[in-house]
Formats: C-alpha cells, sequence, structure tokens
C-alpha cells in the first residue's frame, strides 16, 4: 500500500468554513452565500473538479513532453453536474491556443480519458472513516 495523498481540514468559525492542509499549502474551503458561507474559497465539489483539471493538464503536458509534442499554452475547464433523478457526471472541456492536427486532437482526448484522477472517478473507490 502507498499513500499517494494526503489532507486534513479544520474547521473556522463561520459556518461551513474549513482550513485545508496538504503537505506545505493551505486553502480555505467554503460554501458559497446561496448555501449560507461567505465564499472564501472553493467548495468540495469545486475542488472535485479542480482536481481532476489539474491531473488532465498535468498529464497532457507530461505526454506532450515524452513525445517531443509542443502544445503551447491550452486550458481545461470542468463542471460537475447532478439531475433530479439522481445521476452525476462531469462535462470536461479542454481548450488549445494553437490549431491541433486531427490525430492529436483525438490523442489528446485519449490521454485525457486516460489520467490517473480520471481512473480513480470511473472505477468504485472504498472510503473507509474511523473515529479518532
Amino acid at each position: 500500500m502507498a499513500i499517494i495523498a494526503t489532507a486534513e481540514v479544520r474547521s473556522l468559525a463561520e459556518p461551513w468554513a474549513g482550513e485545508i492542509k496538504t503537505g506545505t499549502h493551505q486553502l480555505i474551503t467554503d460554501k458559497p452565500a446561496s448555501f449560507g458561507g461567505q465564499d472564501r474559497g472553493p467548495a468540495p465539489y469545486d475542488l472535485l473538479c479542480s482536481a481532476l483539471i489539474s491531473c488532465t493538464m498535468i498529464t497532457l503536458r507530461m505526454y506532450a513532453s515524452h513525445k517531443g509534442i509542443e502544445l503551447g499554452e491550452f486550458s481545461v475547464e470542468a463542471d460537475f453536474n447532478a439531475n433530479k433523478e439522481g445521476k452525476e457526471w462531469i462535462e470536461r472541456r479542454l481548450s488549445f491556443a494553437q490549431p491541433l492536427s486531427d490525430e492529436l486532437k483525438d490523442k489528446m482526448l485519449d490521454i485525457s480519458s486516460k489520467t490517473p484522477v480520471t481512473k480513480t472517478l470511473l472505477r468504485s473507490l472504498e472510503i473507509n472513516t474511523v473515529l479518532l
């Protein structure tokens, strides 16, 4: 077994707000004002989308570097969606500043479907919770 990431959140005085620590980094999580928060930081599903798009960007850059491909500047966006029937899905969009060949576009889509966070989200994941 290998731990590949760790994070801790401590509640703050404001409703819904917390301070996340991961490695040497700190950030605030909160809910939007429409949910009773102060919108001081990303909400949990925003963080989930952020993990996915960060992993996508890094994986595409690693692939391009390994293959000697110059992708130029690009962005990755994601929206978490849910409907009344309980179905949930993520819409992910890639946008490249420079034109890509059709072959390279297909490869970028293929690589995006195989990123580590994508694979984690697509398979069932066991979560064990204990009280300390």
